[in-house]
């Protein structure tokens, strides 16, 4: 252990204050030099527009899968997709409930048309018979490949969430509200196949073993149920592989390597779900609904009997993507607080691929916690994604209901245009930068730029400048203006995934137009106050009683001088208010928008005087205390200049001035005339006059042979002239001689003492 050396460390303390101090003083000249608009992560480049271009979650922009519109089918929804063993498309929607077959050029084919709201879940045989659950009052419907179509199975459920077929061909059906599971054979006979103790059974898959596995919800658990097949299907056993952190599993999904993949949304604390169907409620128009709740447009609203949300319990608390690996181990992959996860499916790559609402955006995860957005569409929900043929996805979106192709391929042609950037003042655009691979530095990717005036880019901007090609090599053909924005065009690239090339990092060198500093407001302190700075004795000057002082509008807290540390930063010593007769002060508030380093000079003038006088000038902080003796009583005006000077050369500096309101120096005291003691009958009585030259008498008050002060009125009571008298009876004085003192004094503070002996004779007692 070190010995303490007390001694050296109580003498090194003033020193190293003084080291401390002399730091924050040391500021370099801060201008309006040469800045840089950089975007470089996830976060700001999704607040940009992509068409053909993925964000990846490590801020890397790079060409996104083909991704097209396939067909509209005039729906509100498109809840399911599926494909027959031909590979043909159909999908299923509403309101009202239809499915619909299309063609490899994307025209619609009604092949099923019902009274109920919503088609949410298709299945298919091996015969191609085509099974439809409706909804509400959930029936099952069987269409054979020649259109015929009847109800198949009706399991007495309001919710039918999901269908599933065995290789064997027997029926699964996934209800609510009573968490249940049916199994249905060829002929159309269902049995309860397994009850679970949730509320809904939402989602259904087979594992690589034959065993179906059940998303359920309020618990948010996936399920496994052995399927023991001897005659008809009847459940096994049953294992829970993992419970979600959210309520309910709305898609289930297993790789080729017999990992399962769960989305779960909605938070588990929440009150219990509301059903997907409910009688049309009294409008509230007080109680907005929630704002993830898909509602069709006007055009396509259902009966008015009911009404129709999305087909999904929870509608909002976030989401999560869970993998189960092959050996039963659970991993979070993905989380959101604000996005749900509607729909699981593999890319053309096996990547696995998440339908997203409320922002209708299809999301890639890449492994390693990567992420990449690689398309959004016009629609508020991604509801289902189907593997079609040649490695082509198919994505099914509602509100309203479209339908995508994702992919093989890449885009060879992908724009991104980043969101506006706000420089505050009007500024002129230097040399675009930017970093990649793959061929972005070698004329694979060019940069268009353009500006305006106004927040909005379609409002009166200039045209776009370029193509840049080259990082860094010119600065940029864009007019000066107070905002910019740039647009990257991916070119024609190989259809090799290793030469697509990317961004990582964009920047844009710009310099501000330089703007006067404004003195925002001047605060006059009341006379016989001093403000004093860092660093200050515990009681001021003198040891001075402390001040409330007043604040100029524009500064928050107590004052303060500004000062910099040696790193270059800013800091703020707190400025004190201490009364100090003689003294007057000034506080002011001032801005720079360039955030230059500002100067101060302060001028005063008399009242009817025509020239300013300099009283302080290099000031850098922003108040001043000054000895007034040697100022002439009267009314004065302070004027206060601020300038840049110190952060730009001396032809681009700029300065500003602002008038303080009228104030007063008044140095010289009141006087006590005609001050007059004696015995009168019964008391002794004294009168006096006071006069003042800086206006009102502000108080007077008497004490008599060296007692406690007493306060007293002038004769009209109200102390409101410059020359008042007083009167006083003094009862009760003993026999002998005595000494009345009076004082008086000006709302200045300057005060003026008189003293008179009288003698109280005997015959007064």
């Amino acid at each position: 252990m070190r010995p303490r050396r007390e001694g050296v460390s109580n003498l090194r303390a003033p020193w190293v204050c003084l080291l401390a101090l002399s730091c924050l003083l040391a500021a370099a000249a801060r201008g309006e030099q040469t800045r840089f608009w950089k975007q470089t992560s996830f976060s700001q480049f999704e607040k940009g527009t992509a068409k053909g271009v993925a964000i990846r979650s490590d801020g890397e922009l790079a060409p996104a899968p083909q991704f097209r519109a396939f067909a509209d089918p005039n729906l509100a929804y498109v809840w399911a997709l599926g494909l027959d063993s031909r590979g043909r498309l159909y999908a299923a929607g509403g309101s009202n409930a239809k499915v619909l077959r299309f063609d490899d050029s994307g025209k619609p084919t009604t092949v099923f048309e019902s009274s109920e709201l919503a088609a949410q879940a298709l299945a298919f045989d091996s015969s191609d018979n085509l099974y439809v659950g409706t909804s509400p009052d959930g029936k099952v419907y069987k269409v054979t490949p020649d259109g015929t179509s009847k109800v198949f199975f009706e399991p007495k459920t309001k919710y039918i969430w999901a269908l599933a077929i065995d290789p064997k061909g027997a029926l699964f059906v996934a209800t609510g509200d009573s968490g249940q599971v049916f199994v249905v054979g060829p002929d159309g006979n269902g049995k309860l196949f397994y009850q679970s103790r949730e509320r809904h059974a939402r989602s259904l898959a087979f594992d690589s073993k034959g065993s179906l596995l059940i998303g359920t919800e309020p618990d948010g658990l996936v399920l496994r149920v052995e399927i023991n097949r001897k005659n008809a299907p009847e459940a096994g056993s049953s294992f829970v592989l993992c419970e979600t952190d959210k309520s309910e599993i709305t898609s289930l999904v297993e790789d080729k390597d017999g990992n399962i993949y769960a989305a779960s949304v909605g938070e588990k604390e929440h009150l219990p779900p509301s059903p997907r169907f409910l009688p049309s409620p009294t409008p509230q128009p007080s109680t907005p609904p929630s704002p993830q709740a898909a509602g069709p447009p006007a055009q396509q609203a259902p009966p008015p009997a009911a009404t129709f949300t999305f087909p999904s319990v929870a509608t909002a608390g976030g989401a999560e993507v869970v993998k189960i690996s092959s050996d039963g181990s659970p991993e979070t992959l993905w989380t959101s607080r604000d996005n749900l996860v509607f729909a699981l499916g593999f890319s053309a790559s096996a990547k696995l691929l998440l339908g997203t609402g409320n922002m209708g955006n299809l999301i890639e995860l890449e492994g390693n916690d990567l992420y990449s957005s690689v398309a959004a569409t016009a629609s508020s929900q991604v509801t289902s994604l189907v593997s079609g043929p040649a490695g082509k996805v198919f994505v099914a979106t509602a509100n309203p209901g479209k339908i995508f192709a994702l992919g093989p391929g890449y885009e060879t042609n992908g724009t991104f245009e980043s969101d506006t950037f706000d420089a505050k003042i009007f500024s002129r655009w230097g040399r675009l930068t930017w970093w990649g691979e793959n061929g972005a530095l070698q004329g694979k990717v060019a940069f268009y730029v353009r500006s305006g005036n106004t927040s909005s880019p379609e409002d009166n901007w200039s045209p776009w400048a370029g193509p840049y090609t080259e990082s860094g090599a010119e600065a940029v053909g864009c007019p000066p203006a107070r905002f910019v924005q740039w647009k990257a065009v991916f070119l024609n690239h190989s259809a090799d995934h290793g030469a697509i090339p990317n961004l990582f990092w964009v920047s844009l060198a710009y310099l501000r137009k330089n703007v006067a500093p404004v003195i925002d407001d001047i605060a006059i302190q009341n006379p016989g106050v001093r403000v004093v700075g860092f660093p200050t004795q515990p009681n001021g000057p003198g040891n001075a009683l402390p001040v409330a002082l007043r604040m100029p509008r524009g500064s928050e807290g107590a004052p303060s001088i500004e000062m910099m540390s040696a790193e270059g930063s800013r800091a703020e010593a707190p400025a004190q208010g201490f009364a100090q007769r003689g003294y007057q002060s000034v506080l002011w508030s001032a801005h720079d928008d360039n955030d230059d380093d500002l100067i101060f000079t302060l001028y005063y003038r008399g009242e009817g005087e025509q020239n300013w006088r300099l009283l302080k000038d290099q000031l850098t902080q922003r108040y001043y205390s000054w000895d007034t003796s040697t100022m002439p009583d009267g009314a004065y005006y302070l004027k206060i200049m601020a300038s840049d000077s110190p952060s730009n050369p001396a032809d681009q500096a700029l300065w500003s001035e602002r008038t303080s309101e009228r104030w007063e120096v008044a140095n010289t005291p009141p006087r006590i005339d005609n001050l007059r003691a004696g015995s009168g009958v019964l008391n002794t009585k004294a009168s006096f006059d006071a006069t003042s030259t800086s206006g009102p008498i502000a108080r007077a008050r008497y004490s008599i042979d060296a007692g406690e002060w007493q306060i007293i009125f002038p004769t009209g009571l109200l102390s409101d002239a410059p020359k008042e008298s007083y009167f006083m009876e003094l009862p009760g004085l003993a026999v002998g001689e005595h000494t009345l003192a009076v004082e008086v004094a000006d709302r200045f503070g300057n005060t003026a003492t008189a003293k008179v002996t009288f003698t109280v004779p005997p015959h007064n007692r």
